[in-house]
């Protein structure tokens, strides 16, 4: 009696229980690191790093066993390593689409690193590498759970309010040299506003602009840079204490 067709069909049934553990281990993996989320009330929740991580294996297992018809054939050549580049890639406009910028501030980057690590836990579960995937997921929880802790207690630089009033002539480019000269010093642009309908400013044909920074240098460094920059009339400085420059 021949048997192949009954070992044909055992082999076949066991690579799909394979395929099905690697499934269900992405699942589980990331609905873990989507629940840390979900109780901070982050923008991203449960759900979607469920789903991240679940559709980044299923992309990799269809990758791993999908065109085993057409691979028997001798037909084609197939780098699965191409699907992972492109979770990848995918993955990417999904977290750009949680970074924003509110003032001068980046909000949402540990959001979108979290979203392409829990992509690449799912797609080394669907590689069949289930120790990595596992070990990576531990390692995040170390990173979010355990890193706070230890951040929380580092020295700090304090960081100090600085107001500066500049007066400058009416040209191009010289409110460009003035916030380039504060960033290049390490002093963050919080606001900015400027007036030129004062009949002295009119009559000089200037500006003012008054800008709200914030750095943890005394700002004496920083005027007198900004006297230098050609067109500058003048410059008035004032830090959180009062103190004038």
């Amino acid at each position: 009696m021949d048997h192949t067709p009954y070992l044909i069909l055992g082999s076949l049934t066991s690579s799909v229980w394979v395929q099905v553990g690697e499934l269900v281990l992405a699942f589980a993996l990331s609905a873990v690191i989507g629940l840390e989320r979900e109780v901070r009330q982050k923008a991203a929740g449960l759900r979607t790093y469920t789903l991240v991580g679940t559709g980044a294996a299923l992309f990799m297992i269809v990758s791993k066993y999908g065109f085993n018809d057409v691979l028997a054939h001798d037909l084609i050549r197939h780098d699965p390593a191409r699907v992972a580049a492109g979770i990848v890639t995918g993955v990417g406009f999904i977290g750009a689409g949680l970074i924003f910028v509110r003032r001068d501030a980046v909000q949402g980057l540990t959001t979108a690193a979290i979203i392409w690590v829990t992509a690449a836990v799912g797609t080394a579960a669907g590689a069949g590498m289930w120790l990595v995937a596992v070990t990576a997921t531990a390692l995040h929880l170390v990173v979010v759970l355990v890193f706070p802790f230890f951040v929380h207690r580092l020295p700090r630089t304090s960081r100090t309010e600085v107001f500066i009033r500049v007066v400058y002539r009416l040209r191009r480019g010289i409110l460009r040299d003035i916030l380039t000269e504060c960033t290049s010093q390490g002093f963050a642009v919080v606001g900015a506003r400027t007036r030129e309908d004062e009949a002295d400013l009119e009559r000089r044909r200037a500006v003012e602009v008054s800008l709200e920074l914030e750095g943890s240098k005394p700002p004496t460094q920083l005027a007198d840079s900004l006297h230098e920059i050609e067109g500058v009339l003048e410059v008035h400085a004032v830090d959180s204490s009062g103190d004038d420059y």
